[in-house]
Parts: C-alpha cells; sequence; structure tokens
C-alpha cells in the first residue's frame, strides 16, 4: 500500500506563490507515476502535472506550463509542485496521487489518494 499526504497549501493574493509537497509512504517505488490534480468546487478533478518517479521525466497541462514546475525528492519521498503567478481560477483543492504506470493522466488511471491540500487565490 502507498500512503500519501499533502501539504503546503494555502492563501494567496493573485500573483503569489505556494509549493505544495505530497509526502508518499510505503512502497512508494512500486509506483511509476506521481501526480497533481485539483479540483474545485462543482468541477471535475483535472490533470495539472505529472512526474515519473523513477526517471523524473515530467509533463503539464498545457494551460499550467511555465507556471507550475512538478519535481521529487526520493531520498525524502517527496514530491513537489512550484506554483508561480498564481491566479484566482487555481483556486482549487489540489490532490496528489499515485499510480502504475506513467503518461496516464485520468483520475481513474490512479490508485492512491491523498486527501487534499486547499489552495485559495484572491484577486
Amino acid at each position: 500500500q502507498v500512503q500519501v499526504v499533502e501539504s503546503g497549501g494555502g492563501a494567496v493574493q493573485a500573483g503569489g506563490s505556494l509549493r505544495l509537497s505530497c509526502k508518499a509512504d510505503g512502497r512508494v517505488y512500486s509506483t511509476s507515476a506521481m501526480t497533481w490534480f485539483r479540483q474545485a468546487p462543482g468541477k471535475e478533478r483535472e490533470f495539472v502535472a505529472t512526474i515519473n518517479w523513477r526517471s523524473a521525466t515530467t509533463h503539464y497541462a498545457d494551460s499550467l506550463k511555465g507556471r507550475f514546475t512538478i519535481s521529487r525528492d526520493n531520498a525524502l519521498h517527496t514530491v513537489y509542485l512550484q506554483m508561480n503567478s498564481l491566479k484566482p481560477e487555481d483556486t482549487a483543492v489540489y490532490y496528489c496521487a499515485a499510480g502504475r504506470f506513467f503518461g496516464r493522466l485520468g483520475v481513474k488511471d490512479y490508485d492512491y489518494w491523498g486527501q487534499g491540500t486547499q489552495v485559495t487565490v484572491s484577486s
């Protein structure tokens, strides 16, 4: 079993930055992908960014590339999402998820989920 716990959310003004962390415990290296999703109230959960745990290959949602950066620290069993130039439309609960295969971007492709961390961006 893989357990993931997100942290680092909070309230920030538009244009500000936050760094989210996802601590992974258990047999984390049995998974290939660590992925960030987000979900705003009344909206579907959507893909944000993903990273191959072993190779560090990354992929981003087109609309977020250039503002968000995903990275990982294997020694700390942690993945990060650096979010810059935040906009009110970035307001959502951000979830970290672990899956078996890298490159799959759907919610149903992931087996292990954190509880989410709230990001609120005010204008």
